[in-house]
């Protein structure tokens, strides 16, 4: 029997639909991890950490290459300045390492923003909180698991809602 990783187990005791993907060695670039899921690379969701001041995090939900427009997301938040998580700071917040970090099965509860990115695509995947596998879910259930977050256009800013 194979150990679950975090996000599978989180996933699972929510009753939502997913399947693991085991990358056969490791990877390096996005588009590589799509290639090997057989996705786009905008159906792989990045889960990056903000770091808002001392303590503080967020995390940042946003399909595969697409780029935050730093300006609007601080505006967004009110922030003048905002720096990316080291990565002892993602591992201490998420207990995850980079490339599976994902916003379920967290230590502790964390502000989260999504990106209207992320709905794009029936089909996404993200991480699973151990290196070299995957989550592959439908977009709708991802926002079903992720509850109520803030879901925005990180390119420019503008509240969908």
């Amino acid at each position: 029997m194979i150990d679950l990783p975090p996000v599978a187990r989180a996933l699972d005791e929510l009753h939502i639909p997913y399947r693991l993907f085991v990358h056969s060695g490791p990877v390096h670039l996005l588009e590589q991890a799509a290639r090997e899921r057989q996705q786009l690379s905008d159906q792989v969701i990045r889960s990056i950490v903000f770091r808002l001041g001392k303590d503080e995090f967020l995390m940042v939900l946003i399909a595969g290459d697409r780029q935050i427009a730093w300006p609007a997301l601080r505006r967004y938040l009110g922030q003048s300045r905002l720096t990316m998580a080291t990565e002892d700071e993602v591992r201490r917040v998420t207990g995850y390492e980079r490339g599976a970090v994902a916003p379920l099965g967290l230590p502790r509860p964390m502000r989260i923003l999504v990106d209207e990115s992320v709905f794009t695509h029936e089909e996404i995947s993200l991480g699973s909180g151990a290196r070299g596998t995957a989550v592959i879910m439908t977009s709708s259930d991802l926002r079903r698991a992720l509850g109520s977050v803030e879901i925005i256009d990180l390119a420019g800013f503008h509240d969908p809602a």
